[in-house]
């Protein structure tokens, strides 16, 4: 893909809104809503606490804190918790800060797979590596970026922006253990909205009335 207009960049965390819920995505990324609850409020306080900016450098490892982040081949732009620079080379490493712990879906590893492909295009280097750090647990999960995972990254990335190009927000889909934990469960109403009043039947009543 090669864009002329910067408007077609998408954010990177769209991605992971799409794996996790399309519908939430596109509550997000076409129609602008947004609230928080506990598990939004914890991750903010953790990201305050890593997306002050600047730079350090620990045991021979260069880190850059929040990173503006770009690839224009899959109309991606966003900004990385934290990119180390390893050895003389400077090869960078994608970290990504979660609040929760590791899940059962690959959300969160499409995320810092989407960074490693934004800093190849950036820095013209392969990023063969990434990490994922779980306040709950305070541990790193290696994420190795690997042909499985940029498939998926690439399928993904497509999908989101075309769905939000499209401006199209998809029906709700019912799902406890994500729905109950997503802070636009009340904006979203996917218990009432996945089934919708039978406006036929209602119309024939009225009409016999």
């Amino acid at each position: 893909m090669d864009l002329e207009d910067d408007e077609l960049l998408i954010p990177l965390s769209a991605l992971q809104h799409y794996l996790f819920c399309p519908r939430q995505c596109a509550l997000i990324h076409v129609e602008q809503a947004w609230a928080e609850n506990r598990f939004t409020a914890e991750g903010r306080v953790l990201h305050e606490t890593v997306d002050r900016g600047g730079r350090d450098r620990r045991a021979g490892v260069r880190l850059a804190r929040s990173v503006p982040l770009a690839c224009r081949r899959l109309g991606l732009t966003g900004v990385a918790d934290v990119v180390e620079f390893h050895g003389r080379e400077d090869r960078p490493y994608p970290v990504e800060y979660k609040r929760g712990r590791p899940k059962a879906h690959r959300a969160d590893e499409v995320q810092v797979c989407a960074q490693a492909l934004c800093l190849e295009e950036m820095f013209g280097v392969p990023v063969p590596e990434g990490a994922l750090f779980y306040g709950e647990n305070r541990r790193r999960t290696v994420v190795a970026i690997d042909a499985g995972l940029r498939a998926l990254t690439e399928a993904t990335a497509a999908s989101a922006r075309a769905m939000i190009a499209a401006g199209r927000t998809p029906a709700p889909v019912f799902t406890a253990a994500a729905c109950n934990t997503c802070s636009l469960l009340d904006l979203c109403r996917p218990q009432a909205l996945a089934r919708p009043p039978r406006i036929a039947g209602w119309l024939g009543r009225q009409l016999g009335d």
